[in-house]
């Protein structure tokens, strides 16, 4: 028994000791927002000897953060809402419907999760060229959404089998149509497995640098990744506004995930579940 407690404290000492150590950057992100560029110059501690907003209210405003954050808030929505809506609709039909090539379409779609996405960045570039919608937020939303798809049909047809049968039989006995069980049944039952795709969908899409800075041209078209390079690529770059502005990009995520961490989790296990 001591043996076991032991290996317990052990575990639990390298999990904190884990957890410290990548906390520490996200707190001197925090610390460093919250100093002016004298200060941040100088170094000094994790505390801040005379903690300013100044910092933040004049990246928010002068640096057009405000429109980045627009520009990443029509994005990430967009993107989301095709996601929940597209893959919500081909997992219900995978895991109720039966119709050929079922089996076969299903796997392709998960096989796609071991495809890297660097891969595709060139094809997507020149099909987008093709299509007129190269540097609009059209042509990031559409590529999100499609890129989402492996992981989110997986997620969310496991939590769509795990329904029992029972309910749809029942739903059938009273006349319903397969839209109806959809938005009835499957869809109420499986609404933890949908935040926790959304959550998944959102974080990469909100962060996501790659394709935008490939895909944008047109500043007013930035998104909030985009704006942090601009700032880190001046000549001159002020590390206190860089702090602030990676503050201003990771709170929505971290506000998201502390607001829906309870569905986050129930919808994994559920989905990993079934």
């Amino acid at each position: 028994m001591s043996g076991s407690r032991t290996a317990r404290l052990l575990a639990y000492a390298g999990l904190a000791g884990y957890a410290l150590v990548s906390l520490y950057p996200f707190l001197w992100m925090v610390s460093g927002a919250f100093k002016d560029r004298l200060e941040i110059l100088r170094g000094g501690g994790l505390i801040p000897e005379a903690p300013t907003l100044a910092t933040l209210t004049s990246t928010w405003s002068r640096l057009h953060f405000f429109d980045y954050f627009l520009n990443s808030l029509k994005v990430t929505g967009l993107t989301v809402a095709g996601v929940l809506v597209v893959y919500s609709l081909a997992s219900y039909a995978f895991a109720v419907l039966d119709f050929p090539g079922r089996r076969a379409l299903f796997w392709m779609f998960v096989s796609l999760l071991f495809v890297p996405g660097i891969t595709m960045l060139l094809p997507v570039v020149v099909l987008e060229k093709h299509l007129g919608i190269l540097g609009t937020h059209l042509g990031l939303v559409l590529p999100f959404v499609n890129g989402t798809a492996p992981l989110t049909v997986l997620l969310l047809t496991n939590s769509f089998r795990a329904v029992p049968g029972e309910l749809r039989d029942a739903a059938r006995c009273d006349g319903a149509g397969d839209l109806r069980i959809y938005l009835s049944v499957y869809l109420p039952l499986a609404r933890p497995a949908h935040v926790t795709v959304a959550v998944l969908t959102a974080v990469p899409t909100w962060n996501e640098y790659l394709l935008s800075r490939v895909s944008l041209s047109d500043p007013s078209r930035y998104t909030l990744p985009i704006g942090l390079e601009s700032l880190i690529s001046s000549e001159v770059p002020r590390y206190n506004e860089v702090m602030a502005a990676s503050l201003i990009i990771v709170l929505p995520v971290v506000a998201l995930f502390l607001f829906l961490q309870r569905y986050f989790v129930n919808g994994l296990v559920g989905a990993l579940k079934g």
